[in-house]
């Protein structure tokens, strides 16, 4: 069914409940390879870089949240692979996602009301919106 999966994915328990939901995707295929995208926004980790951490040291911290994620699908034999980029989120997703053409985009949402999303948007909202491919978020 699906072979080329992308799982956005920051460590939250949110992109952790989309994680779950992927490997459900990708136990379908046996031939299913998933790609966990991490993007790191410089941005929006500022106070790390202040509190002396380098970028290596950040890649290395994004990736240690990331392989417990990792973990839930090799443990069920899924070929697996951690991406990580810079930038904003959702245009960084977008643009993956469009560029490598994967069968299904998976998201985790924080399930903003109505208000919260206009005034600030959401990167689930915006991946949803501009991926070409179907996108399935999960809440």
């Amino acid at each position: 069914m699906y072979k080329q999966i992308l799982v956005a994915v920051d460590g939250s328990v949110h992109s952790k409940r989309a994680a779950t939901h992927a490997v459900f995707l990708a136990s379908s295929s046996p031939d299913a390879h998933v790609t966990l995208l991490y993007v790191l926004d410089y941005d929006k980790t500022r106070t790390d870089v202040i509190h002396s951490m380098s970028s290596e040291e950040l890649h290395i911290d994004r990736k240690n949240k990331i392989m417990p994620i990792k973990e839930l699908f090799t443990s069920k034999g899924i070929s697996t692979e951690i991406k990580l980029l810079h930038g904003e989120a959702g245009p960084v997703i977008v643009e993956h996602a469009n560029q490598e053409n994967y069968d299904i985009v998976v998201i985790g949402s924080r399930g903003l009301n109505t208000l919260q999303e206009m005034v600030l948007g959401s990167v689930s909202h915006k991946v949803a919106k501009r991926v070409h491919s179907p996108v399935l978020l999960i809440k």
